[in-house]
């Protein structure tokens, strides 16, 4: 049976994941909340599938994704995602994503991936091209493209209404260095001086 290496940062789908592959009789070797800690376990338990969430503290799916594909590692890596919009989807597809699914339909979806890039086709999930929200603001995709990775997963977190401490033990860094980026992040994108307007920035426009 295929060996196969878990990775999200919320420990109630990480276990529904583990125990709902577990019931159909697949062999989990490794579970993890980060994906540093996911990355050390495919280098080490070299599996045959590592099903991995986009958005981790540490690393995201799409880092590991990139560093397994150009080490041409024989891993399948399978995305679970709760991103809707194309340009994560696009990044995936990108660095050659074997199977690139929503978690709303993991379940029922998650088998069939398996199987279907076990065999070395490409799976995505069927409803995912009704959900993808292609951008039409040109304009603020300049502005984001201004951005580091970690601003921008910085502004995502904001969206979420965050706090810095929050925000801070999300990414491994300290709260002053959250407070650092939302200065760098106000000044490139040249919004005005005051209270929140990162936050009303955020939930406009992300």
């Amino acid at each position: 049976m295929y060996k196969i290496i878990l990775a999200d940062d919320h420990p109630m789908t990480l276990m529904g994941t583990e125990a709902y592959l577990k019931s159909l009789k697949f062999n989990i070797v490794g579970a993890y909340a980060n994906g540093i800690s996911c990355l050390n376990g495919i280098l080490t338990l070299h599996p045959d599938i590592a099903i991995i969430d986009v958005s981790m503290p540490g690393m995201n799916g799409l880092e590991i994704l990139g560093i397994i594909k150009h080490k041409k590692l024989p891993i399948k890596i399978i995305l679970q995602t709760m991103h809707k919009e194309i340009s994560v989807f696009q990044r995936a597809n990108e660095q050659d994503v074997d199977g690139y699914i929503l978690k709303e339909d993991a379940q029922k979806d998650l088998k069939t991936c398996i199987q279907k890039v076990m065999s070395g086709g490409k799976y995505t999930s069927p409803n995912l091209e009704g959900f993808l929200l292609i951008d039409q603001n040109p304009k603020r995709t300049e502005l984001l493209a201004k951005l580091s990775k970690q601003e921008v997963k910085i502004i995502e977190l904001v969206a979420e209404f965050k706090t810095n401490k929050e925000i801070a033990e999300y990414l491994f860094i300290a709260e002053k260095t959250v407070e650092t980026h939302k200065k760098n992040i106000c000044d490139k994108l040249s919004l005005p001086k005051g209270k929140n307007v990162l936050l009303h920035w955020a939930k406009e426009n992300l």
